[in-house]
C-alpha cells in the first residue's frame, strides 16, 4: 500500500492514541456492529467503513503492529514485515492473507530499519535532507524515486471475489481474467468477508521497468446464504424455531452445520432469542481449527391448529398459574 494511502486508525475507531486495549475493543465492537453488512444490507458505504474499522482494530489490537505503526506511521507495513530491524537478507514470507507489498524487497543495503526510513523519507540521520543521498532509486513499495521528481507509479490492483459459503469453508480455486490474462487463484479454507488474498506479480507492468510488475489484491466477499450469517464478532450463526411446547418442555432437533446435520438438545423453559453454542461446529481458520457455531433460537406459534390442538391450547390456558406479564404490571414512568 502507498504511503499515500496512509490511515490514521485511532481516528477510524474514534480513539485517542493513548487508549487502552479494552478501550480499542470497545469501539471495535460499536463500530462493527453499526456498519455489519447485515445490518446495513446493500449500503456499499456501510460495508467499506466496516472493511476499514476491521482493518484498524487488526493493527491496534495487536501490541506489536500498534508499537510499529506508532513508532513508524506510514511505513508500518515495512518493520511489520521485517520484524521492526532488516537484516542483510531477502524476505521470503508467504501468506495467503498478507496485505503488505515489501515482502520481496532486497534490503541488503541496509544495516537496519532506521537507516531504510531515512533513505525513503530522503532524510539524513543527522536531520534534514540528506546530500549524499542518490539521485534515483526504485524504492520498495514499486516507486521511482527522484529528487527533482516522483512518478507516483502505483502497479498494485484491488479487486473483490464473491465467494458462495460453501467455497470460503472449504477453499477453492478461481479462474479469473485480469488484464487480458486467464490466471487460477487459490482460496484459503475459512476465508471471511473482508479477507484479503495476495496475488504475487498480476498487477500491472511498470511503465519504467520492463520486468517490475506489481501484485493482485482480492478482497473476499461472500454471497448471502439462506441459513448461515455472521455476526459481528465473526462467529458463525444460525436461527432455528422451535414450537411452543418444545420450547416448555425440552425437546432434541436436528441443527445444520457446515459438515453436516447434528443432533442439538434444546433444555425445558428455554426463551425466544436464547444462543445455544455449539463447540467446534463454526468457521475455519487458516490452521485448519474449528470455531463455536451460534445458534439463535426463535419459539413459532403454529398459525393453524386442528381441533385437538386447539383444545389442548384452550385447556392450557384456562389452567395455567404461570404469568408471563408479572413483572411488568406494576411498571410505570
Amino acid at each position: 500500500m502507498a504511503a499515500t494511502n496512509f490511515k490514521d486508525y485511532y481516528q477510524v475507531l474514534g480513539v485517542s492514541k493513548s487508549a487502552s486495549a479494552d478501550d480499542i475493543k470497545k469501539a471495535f465492537r460499536k463500530l462493527a456492529r453499526q456498519y455489519h453488512p447485515d445490518v446495513n444490507p446493500g449500503d456499499k458505504a456501510a460495508e467499506a467503513k466496516f472493511k476499514e474499522v476491521n482493518e484498524a482494530h487488526e493493527v491496534l489490537s495487536d501490541p506489536d503492529k500498534r508499537k510499529k505503526y506508532d513508532q513508524y506511521g506510514q511505513y508500518w507495513k515495512q518493520a511489520d514485515q521485517a520484524g521492526g530491524n532488516y537484516s542483510r537478507s531477502t524476505s521470503t514470507s508467504r501468506s495467503p492473507f498478507n496485505t503488505g507489498g515489501f515482502d520481496d524487497v532486497e534490503f541488503g543495503r541496509y544495516d537496519n530499519f532506521e537507516e531504510f526510513i531515512n533513505d525513503l523519507l530522503g532524510r539524513s540521520p543527522y536531520g534534514g535532507r540528506d546530500p549524499f543521498r542518490n539521485a534515483s532509486y526504485r524504492t520498495p513499495g514499486g516507486f521511482t524515486t527522484d529528487d527533482r521528481a516522483t512518478t507516483g507509479e502505483n502497479l498494485d490492483i484491488e479487486a473483490s471475489i464473491k465467494l458462495t459459503f460453501a467455497e470460503a469453508f472449504n477453499g477453492t480455486e478461481k479462474r479469473l481474467s485480469v488484464n487480458n490474462e486467464e490466471i487460477n487463484v487459490r482460496i484459503p479454507a475459512g476465508a471471511k468477508v473482508g479477507s484479503k488474498v495476495r496475488v504475487r506479480g498480476k498487477g500491472r507492468n511498470s511503465r519504467f521497468y520492463t520486468s517490475q510488475r506489481g501484485d493482485l489484491y482480492l478482497t473476499v466477499e461472500l454471497l448471502p446464504h439462506s441459513f448461515f450469517q455472521f455476526d459481528a464478532d465473526g462467529n458463525l450463526t444460525c436461527e432455528v424455531p422451535i414450537a411452543p411446547d418444545e420450547a416448555v418442555l425440552g425437546a432434541q432437533i436436528d441443527v445444520p452445520t457446515p459438515d453436516g446435520t447434528v443432533k442439538v438438545n434444546v433444555p425445558a423453559g428455554v426463551r425466544s432469542g436464547q444462543t445455544l453454542r455449539l463447540r467446534g461446529k463454526g468457521w475455519k481458520n487458516q490452521k485448519g481449527e474449528r470455531g463455536d457455531q451460534m445458534v439463535k433460537i426463535t419459539i413459532a406459534p403454529p398459525k393453524e391448529l386442528s381441533a385437538i390442538e386447539r383444545e389442548a391450547y384452550e385447556k392450557i390456558r384456562d389452567n395455567r398459574s404461570y404469568d408471563p406479564r408479572s413483572a411488568i404490571k406494576l411498571a410505570t414512568l
